[in-house]
């Protein structure tokens, strides 16, 4: 019985730090897009990564 005096205030207050979290994610815009990540994985780019800018053969040498 005793436990009991523990138990329900802990989880009255990890219900209210649950429902802070949950306010703040949807006023931050976590679920603004919730389509678009998904569309981001499957598309395909298979254009090649861009050079570095600077001259070609200026760098570390191997030796």
């Amino acid at each position: 019985m005793e436990s009991l005096y523990l138990l329900i205030p802990l989880s009255v207050l990890l219900v209210f730090l649950i429902g802070v979290i949950f306010w703040w994610s949807v006023r931050s815009g976590q679920f603004d897009d919730l389509e678009g990540p998904g569309y981001r994985v499957v598309s395909d780019d298979d254009t090649p990564p861009k050079a570095p800018p600077g001259p070609a053969g200026k760098g570390k040498e191997e030796g």
